[in-house]
């Protein structure tokens, strides 16, 4: 982390290493606009609707488009750029396993791969002590959801309505969001249920206490009418992600893992999201008192610099596949060159004391800050989150919480969201915005003053918002 960015837009050079960046080189640019849009095919895309910013350089919390234009990353690119852009911890670990030994199959024992797991079963609670590497998040629960299978002999999974696991096939059918129905029909052993979420309780709760009694009531419900029997595991993200940063109130999760081990359930915390620092903890179900049967993991384990995830595996499950075979692999499964970035993010997290400055952060700096606009922003429902993981729920009316756009709103339904984005990114701030919602997401290694920055020109844009309110 340094004082001050190293990358000078007005030259285009990298202050730190002498490189020199495209910035105003319009026909590089031209080039890459033209290149996009005549052959990538995007995600979760109409292709025809989009016009994606061509990016020169990142650096930190900060990157450029060809113009020059810095944008502070409050959305960590996909809430997976822990150590921000171009981490030279990261970099240089890379360059360094690409000179000895660039790939080597699953099969074999390697080093950084060894290394690497042994780390992370060392922070991870429990007896979760071996770990099965994936290329990221989806195959992570993908492959956490076959071993649950395997191990109980049962086939359906349980999984909340907000919530996202992964685009491919078992994990768009855990999906709980939009982005699942135009997939369908997906796989039928999933069913959903209703997580907590107190300020729009599904089970007209007063006190969080009550949320989580009425919630935890309505999951063994669920588990009982699906055929407890036919249960094999429940996946849960720790603090729901994109569908909200909603924090389980007091008592949830571990009352989630009662039902498990009453009625001999899998637990999978999907920690994809917010493992590896997002709330100040190695792993987020440390915050919660609770420790699951299977952890997935990806993004922050090495930023994705080179695509990693996984799954960490209690001893219980792990001992089960001593003498039966697991059948399930990647061919890029624990590649090295991801790996490497993996050790350097646990060797920067430790020298540089990343945890204990995210929760810093988020309680001295984050929620004083977010928590003060209540006076001044009528569109402002509800704020929640911890460390560097934050929501704003935007609302027309405070009292009856009416969103301040519909749910899964498009086209001219989502205008007053896209008014608000766009006053962020005119400010220099890039957001992260889902339905009616902005999200805090920034690097974990975001400066101070960077970090008031982004949310003074968040502050300023919510002004758009309350244009659209009833007061």
């Amino acid at each position: 982390m340094t004082d001050t960015l190293p990358i000078t837009a007005r030259t285009g050079f990298d202050d730190r290493t002498g490189a020199r960046h495209p910035f105003g080189d319009t026909d590089a640019e031209t080039q890459v606009r033209s290149d996009d849009r005549s052959h990538v095919f995007h995600s979760w895309s109409a292709q025809a609707q989009i016009d994606p910013l061509p990016i020169a350089a990142g650096d930190g919390s900060t990157f450029w488009d060809y113009q020059g234009n810095a944008y502070l990353d409050f959305s960590s690119q996909l809430v997976n750029l822990n150590l921000g852009h171009q981490h030279p911890d990261l970099v240089a670990a890379i360059q360094q396993q690409a000179g000895r030994l660039a790939t080597i199959q699953p099969s074999m024992a390697n080093d950084v791969r060894g290394e690497l797991a042994r780390r992370i079963a060392r922070v991870a609670p429990g007896t979760l002590d071996k770990v099965f590497f994936t290329n990221g998040g989806a195959d992570a629960n993908e492959y956490a959801v076959r071993m649950a299978r395997r191990v109980t002999g049962r086939h359906k999974v349980l999984s909340m309505y907000r919530s996202y696991h992964g685009g491919t096939a078992t994990a768009i059918s855990l999906t709980g969001d939009p982005r699942r129905w135009p997939n369908e029909p997906s796989d039928p052993s999933v069913a959903h249920f209703f997580g907590p979420y107190p300020y729009r309780s599904a089970f007209h709760a007063t006190t969080p206490e009550e949320e989580t009694q009425r919630a935890l009531e309505h999951l063994e419900s669920v588990i009982v009418l699906e055929g407890a029997a036919t249960v094999a595991a429940i996946i849960i993200e720790t603090v729901v992600g994109t569908n909200g940063v909603l924090v389980p109130p007091p008592g949830y999760l571990p009352g989630v893992r009662a039902l498990c081990d009453k009625y001999g359930i899998v637990y999978i915390a999907d920690e994809v999201m917010v493992g590896f620092g997002r709330i100040g903890e190695w792993f987020a179900v440390d915050a919660f008192d609770v420790v699951p049967d299977l952890i997935t993991f990806a993004k922050g384990v090495n930023s994705g610099y080179v695509p990693l995830g996984g799954v960490v595996i209690s001893e219980p499950i792990a001992s089960y596949f001593d003498d039966v075979s697991f059948a399930g692999g990647l061919t890029y499964s624990g590649h090295p060159l991801a790996c490497a970035a993996g050790v350097a993010t646990f060797e920067v997290f430790e020298r540089d004391g990343i945890l204990e400055r995210v929760r810093d952060l988020g309680e001295r700096v984050v929620e004083p800050e977010i928590t003060s606009w209540f006076d001044k922003h009528p569109s402002l429902g509800e704020v929640r989150g911890r460390g560097l993981f934050w929501a704003l729920e935007l609302v027309r009316d405070r009292e009856t919480r009416e969103p301040l756009v519909p749910f899964n709103a498009t086209g001219a339904d989502a205008a007053p969201m896209g008014a608000v984005a766009a006053a962020c990114k005119a400010a220099g701030v890039w957001p992260f915005t889902h339905f009616n919602r902005v999200h805090i997401a920034p690097p974990l290694v975001i400066e101070e003053d960077e970090l008031r920055r982004g949310l003074a020109a968040i502050d300023a844009a919510l002004d758009v918002a309350d244009r659209y309110t009833a007061s």
